[in-house]
């Protein structure tokens, strides 16, 4: 089999999750290299890697650079992106420098797998929260269409990085230690605009356009570049909750064509990277403490709405650094090798 040599830029915990999917999925890597600001030496499951430091000629003999995600000007993907592929690489972007420039194609390989193919040397991973979304709508509008989508998401702190999970160790610790008489934490540790621990708060990303956040528009926009279609009406609220890993999102919408929740059921279970967990006489349904360390997408409490004709519910969790990061990038390569 032929080996690919890999690059994974950044060593935080998508980057971390790179190395490790990249080794479970049995990619068939040649020399894995590792990228940061600095230097250093980590260990992944008790696999030591060195870590380099970055520069624009890092990436020569690489096939596939994955970056995991700092952004803006500064960020790693703008400064070195144009590098790796002057150096032949394919860029493999998990950040959201790239995702609505109308040259790169955004990919959820379940979805729209031949948009990979049309690249011209970078391509962007979605939103974590976006990822999950469109896996599980995907089979119901291709069947039935969709004309309408409201979502509220449930978002993990891992999503907002490793500083945020180790501000919500730090907050249940200290209101542990007090015998939870309590509740108002000021941690050390501030990575979130507000206490995380014992509380939610509907704040993600920075404000923007009509009083939405950065990220509830990252779910409109992203999902209308991935399904070819700007006229579903998507409307979004994401919400930061006291969760590690595992983000969970409520999922209300309306087909254009008629589809019962038994169908919708039978549909989804036999579509890629689903599984189907809808049983409530058992109570079983998605959990994030289910989810994590998995790589696919979960659905279920899925049930029709009473009152709208074409309406339907459904429950969707998935682990936010594998599915909705590392995963998914990884899966993109496995594309452009097959």
């Amino acid at each position: 089999m032929k080996k690919y040599n890999v690059a994974v830029v950044g060593v935080g915990v998508v980057g971390i999750e790179m190395l490790r999917v990249l080794k479970q999925r049995k990619f068939p890597a040649g020399e894995v290299r590792v990228f940061a600001r600095s230097e250093r030496d980590i260990e992944v499951d008790g696999e030591k890697y060195s870590v380099k430091a970055i520069s624009g000629q890092s990436f020569k003999g690489i096939d596939f650079a994955l970056f995991a995600g700092t952004e803006g000007e500064k960020g790693a993907a703008v400064t070195y992106a144009k590098d790796a592929v002057k150096s032949g690489a394919v860029v493999i972007d998990n950040g959201a420098d790239f995702r609505m420039d109308p040259k790169v194609p955004l990919v959820v390989p379940e979805v729209n797998p031949k948009d990979a193919k049309k690249h011209n040397g970078i391509i962007a991973n979605p939103n974590c929260s976006t990822i999950q979304m469109v896996v599980a709508l995907a089979p119901i509008y291709k069947k039935a269409g969709i004309k309408r989508v409201i979502v509220t998401t449930l978002q993990a702190s891992s999503g907002a990085g490793k500083g945020a999970v180790e501000q919500l160790k730090e907050e249940v610790s200290s209101i542990a230690s007090s015998g939870f008489y309590n509740l108002h934490i000021n941690a050390s540790n501030k990575s979130m605009p507000q206490q995380l621990a014992y509380n939610v708060f509907p704040h993600i990303g920075s404000f923007a356009e009509c009083d939405y956040t950065n990220e509830e528009w990252k779910l409109v926009k992203e999902t209308h570049k991935i399904m070819h279609d700007d006229k579903i009406k998507i409307s979004a609220t994401t919400i930061r909750v006291p969760v590690r890993t595992g983000h969970s999102e409520s999922i209300y919408i309306e087909t254009e064509k008629p589809i019962t929740p038994e169908a919708a059921r039978k549909l989804l279970a036999k579509s890629p990277g689903i599984i189907v967990m809808d049983d409530i006489k058992n109570n079983l349904y998605p959990m994030p403490k289910d989810a994590e360390g998995r790589d696919e997408t979960f659905v279920g409490r899925i049930r029709k709405d009473p009152f709208v004709k074409n309406g339907l519910w459904l429950w969707v969790v998935a682990d936010n650094l594998r599915k909705g990061a590392a995963t998914n990038a990884v899966q993109i390569a496995e594309l452009l090798i097959h």
